[in-house]
């Protein structure tokens, strides 16, 4: 990659956060927009900006033709596609490539290999991962799909082939439900990804979600960050993340990364990638998918690997060797990471659209904040609901957990209703701090949480922190000495300090 200039094909927090890593290493950044993203946060960071369409974002952010429109008019020679709208499309990848536009991602025959679920089974098998049973092709008719009920016995997965993101998948516990199921993730993987080949596999009883950071070169160097913990979801979703995983130990984690390393040489891989996996209560863990691109989690990564992997995407793009060695690596402390949604978990978790009156964004040592809004930004109603990702890392998983306790009181938003009080509750919850929990377990646990009591307790929190901050500050204030010598030069100075102060 000889580029000058970036341009990000993405909106929010994770746009302002490849232009961050952009300008310090010296590339000029281009944001791309839809109408209702003009005065966003990342339009404001970048160097330039280009307008691509209306609200939706088949109209703006997944048009290809429009995206290589603006990275020629501006003169971008690089494109970064962050996560979502096209990360993982292999036809823009290819239409990058084509237009002489250096795709800052893996291949896209990587990306092909690896996008559908089926193939990616059958390529995983061959190398040797270990896959959760199922089948390896897309069915033809439900009739396959009942007679893999029938020989698997329930429960089972009816997954989209082209599925990710929590989006096409349905556990079907009773033969009764498996005809619908099949019908709804059929629709469900038409609308969402183009494609309505469904398959089934093996359901695993109580997993957690594990997955493992890898990265390679393009000289065929492949290395693993160690792996997240990722269990905690709402209805596939992952809400809370953490690194490392509290039930991995040494001896897992060497197993889990030579496996992931394996997995993307198979596929020649290139770029930052995840390998997701199940682990089940015997700690045996199976092949799930690969994401061909950044995660939304890979903060807490960062924080305990000391790496930054939206650099070395840089780097590998442009075609160097990466200088990291996995017998350099070492894992420090613990860090964990909250989605802050403009969602209401009193209502279900409504999305709450609107104004942002008010923002305080917390602060204070290992707090790390992914921000993508400001005080005066409106939350439009078309994308993901998505505020920002706010990221506790510290020395032990306790101290993490007590720093993200605290980040959470002090985070404030006015005008909206946010999933603050809910990251709350999760973080005083007794099976959370010891690690007893598997991907069922918020939805669980939902109906049980007094989301308006959460909220007002971290409101009264917020205030005592408040009046904290303020009688402190008061108690600071410089008092100029009443008689006595004193020169003009030190009264100069002391006024000073106090409009400063005010």
């Amino acid at each position: 990659m000889r580029a000058v200039k970036v341009l990000i094909a993405n909106r929010g927090e994770i746009a302002v956060r490849v232009i961050r890593a952009c300008r310090e290493l010296g590339y000029p950044t281009v944001a791309v927009y839809s109408e209702p993203d003009r005065s966003a946060l990342h339009v404001v960071f970048a160097d330039q900006a280009m307008p691509i369409g209306p609200a939706p974002s088949r109209d703006s952010y997944l048009r290809i033709d429009r995206i290589l429109d603006a990275a020629k008019k501006s003169g971008a020679d690089a494109i970064h596609p962050g996560y979502g709208f096209l990360a993982e499309n292999a036809a823009f990848a290819r239409a990058c490539r084509d237009a002489g536009i250096t795709f800052i991602g893996p291949s896209p025959e990587s990306i092909e290999a690896m996008g559908s679920k089926t193939e990616s089974r059958q390529r995983m098998q061959a190398a040797g991962v270990p896959v959760v049973p199922g089948l390896t092709k897309p069915v033809e008719s439900f009739d396959e799909i009942h007679a893999f009920a029938k020989s698997a016995g329930l429960p089972i997965m009816i997954k989209a082939s082209a599925g990710g993101g929590g989006k096409g998948m349905r556990l079907v516990e009773r033969e009764e439900d498996l005809r619908s199921s099949y019908e709804r993730v059929t629709s469900e993987a038409q609308s969402f990804f183009g494609d309505g080949s469904v398959y089934a596999e093996k359901f695993v009883p109580s997993p957690r979600h594990i997955e493992v950071q890898i990265l390679g070169d393009q000289h065929g160097n492949l290395i693993h960050l160690g792996e997240r913990e990722c269990t905690l979801q709402r209805r596939h979703q992952k809400v809370v993340e953490e690194c490392p995983s509290p039930v991995v130990d040494a001896e897992l984690r060497e197993r889990l990364g030579a496996m992931a390393v394996k997995a993307a040489a198979a596929v020649n891989y290139y770029s930052a990638g995840t390998i997701e996996c199940l682990m089940g209560p015997d700690r045996e863990f199976y092949f799930l998918e690969m994401n061909t691109r950044l995660q939304v989690e890979h903060p807490v990564t960062e924080m305990v690997w000391g790496v930054d992997l939206v650099k070395e995407q840089l780097r590998v793009a442009r075609g160097e060797k990466l200088t990291l060695k996995q017998s350099d690596l070492k894992p420090a402390g613990h860090a964990i990471e909250c989605r802050i949604y403009a969602e209401d978990p009193a209502r279900k978790f409504a999305p709450s659209p609107g104004l942002i009156r008010y923002l305080n964004l917390p602060q204070g040592p290992g707090v790390r904040n992914e921000n993508g809004v400001y005080a005066g930004y409106t939350v439009p109603v078309f994308y993901d609901p998505m505020l920002s990702k706010l990221v506790c890392h510290a020395a032990t998983r306790e101290d993490a957990i007590n720093r993200m306790k605290r980040a959470l009181a002090e985070y404030r938003v006015e005008g909206i209703e946010t999933t603050i009080p809910f990251f709350s509750w999760i973080m005083d919850n007794a099976d959370f701090r010891s690690a007893n929990f598997d991907t069922g377990y918020i939805d669980r646990m939902l109906p049980q949480i007094d989301f308006a009591h959460a909220a007002n307790d971290a409101s009264v929190d917020a205030a005592v922190a408040a009046a904290a901050i303020i009688a402190f500050e008061e108690s600071q204030q410089v008092q100029l000495p009443v008689g006595g010598e004193d020169s003009p030069w030190k009264r100069a100075g002391r006024v000073q300090a106090m409009r400063g102060r005010s």
